[in-house]
């Protein structure tokens, strides 16, 4: 691979962190600089080699550029791109002007990008060109690193560990999106609890995000990780499919995976030999896909769990410490609980946790920051087994119960068992309403292959491994299940019973 591209003269001084500062994106450059990888690659984009320094020099002209432009400390600035050098250079520049970049997907639609152009006030909004059209004050994402090439690094903003850095809103799996606010001094945490103790990443390692930077997942796998260990990635523009993931993974010679189940499922036939680790996150492994993934691909399956809340994971597998089918042990650093309902502790019941990444608020609503974050603790919704060996392993979530006839169930269990048999590649269940409104359950699942009577077939298969009241009474077969642009399931969407 050839490095395309040779940046101007460096001028360390002109933006050399002061002793006082906190601000993430000079901490992150000093940290470069210091570490001697400022010449290594640390983005892999087609054939071209972006390096560590010349990520960070870009970044503070970039910063010049957008001051320029009139941004200033505390500014919002809404960055709506694809993931790229172009997204990381702006990232960075907006983090050194002590600006506040508010993450979203570029390929949300007009009236969603609406709704969080009102929702966060954003000063400015660094974007994709084809996007123009939607937002006022606009600035086009490669235009952007295109100015910073032949301009000056300028001033970058002292600010405190705990100034807000970024605004990342929730997937939106249960309804409307929540702006979930973070700090600069979340950065390096992440890249030392997560990146450091937990996958053990070094200035060797190539990683690979399915999950896109916009989102928590893909925020600290393609972002942190990389600048603050001095490996690299590989970045792509749009989602790639399973013959993609396995071109790039042997052409960049990739060894740490990063995607969720419904990806690796598409993966499970592909030998991708250079892999040392393939982690997954997003909504829990099915352990008959975690077994499948070890025996083809012959690598360890890391399972973990977070949230935007969080900033990243706060229970997680690990390199040397990997228990398949549970989510892990709690992540350094962090701490957990299970509660009942009165929230008395208990071996299986709601997740609570505690950590030092937690957000400190959702952006315009101070009611829902105080049922969210009670005494320090996050009630994260989801319901786990607290194993006897220090793992955790996941049920569901509370607001995924189900009620038909009077019971309340949990449809992950259901969704396990249908996993399971050869002809399932994924599946979904829901009480829905049938013709005279009464609550049934039904399955919606996406077969391997077309087989008929399969539909059948999976009744017959669930009520000799389940008790009758947890059946589905009947069985849909659909080409997909309604996901969030990150890879979570929509149930909201799921209990229409149409998409």
């Amino acid at each position: 691979m050839n490095n395309l591209h040779t940046p101007a003269p460096h001028h360390p001084a002109a933006h050399r962190p002061t002793a006082r500062s906190r601000n993430a994106a000079l901490t992150l450059a000093r940290h470069a600089d210091r570490a001697g990888w400022s010449s290594r690659p640390a983005y892999l984009i087609g054939d071209e080699v972006w390096r560590h320094g010349q990520i960070h020099d870009l970044a503070a002209r970039a910063a010049k550029v957008l001051h320029d432009r009139g941004i200033r400390p505390d500014d919002h600035v809404l960055l709506a791109a694809p993931d790229g050098p172009a997204w990381v250079v702006a990232f960075l520049a907006i983090a050194r002007l002590g600006a506040v970049a508010v993450l979203a997907n570029p390929e949300l639609t007009a009236a969603d990008h609406h709704l969080l152009l009102a929702d966060c006030d954003a000063s400015a909004c660094v974007t994709d060109a084809a996007l123009e059209e939607r937002f006022p004050n606009w600035i086009d994402v490669d235009h952007l690193l295109d100015q910073a090439w032949t301009t000056a690094p300028g001033p970058a903003a002292d600010v405190a560990p705990t100034s807000p850095l970024y605004v990342q809103y929730t997937s939106g799996t249960t309804g409307q999106p929540k702006g979930v606010v973070h700090a600069h001094k979340d950065l390096a945490l992440y890249g030392t609890s997560v990146g450091r103790d937990v996958l053990r990443i070094g200035i060797g390692d190539v990683a690979l995000s399915v999950s896109k930077m916009f989102w928590a997942y893909g925020f600290g796998n393609a972002l942190v990780f990389p600048l603050h260990s001095g490996s690299s990635a590989v970045l792509t523009p749009h989602r790639p499919c399973a013959e993609e993931i396995a071109e790039l993974t042997v052409r960049h010679r990739v060894n740490l995976l990063y995607s969720v189940p419904s990806s690796y499922a598409a993966l499970a036939s592909t030998k991708l030999t250079s892999l040392r680790a393939a982690v997954s996150a997003g909504e829990p492994m099915p352990e008959p896909l975690g077994a499948l993934l070890r025996d083809e691909l012959g690598i360890e399956v890391l399972d973990q769990i977070g949230s935007t809340e969080a900033g990243h994971a706060f229970c997680a597998n690990g390199i040397g410490d990997n228990t398949p089918g549970t989510l892990g042990r709690p992540v350094p650093g962090w701490e957990v609980q299970v509660r009942d309902e009165q929230g008395f502790p208990v071996d299986e019941g709601e997740l609570w946790v505690r950590g030092p990444t937690l957000f400190s608020h959702y952006l315009n609503q101070p009611g829902l920051t105080g049922s969210t974050l009670v005494d320090g603790w996050l009630t994260t919704h989801d319901r786990v087994r607290q194993n006897h060996d220090g793992t955790l392993s996941h049920l569901g979530r509370t607001d995924d119960m189900e009620m038909v006839g009077g019971i309340s169930l949990s449809p992950l269990e259901i969704e396990r068992v249908l996993a399971a048999h050869p002809l399932v590649r994924e599946a979904a269940v829901a009480a829905v309403l049938d013709q005279h409104d009464a609550s049934r359950l039904r399955a919606f699942v996406v077969p391997a292959q077309d087989t008929p009577g399969l539909e059948d077939e999976l009744i017959t298969w669930t009520r000799s491994r389940l008790p009758s009241f947890k059946v589905p009474r009947t069985v849909r077969l659909v080409p997909q299940l309604p996901r969030t642009a990150t890879g979570k399931l929509r149930r909201h969407v799921v209990r229409t019973g149409s998409w």
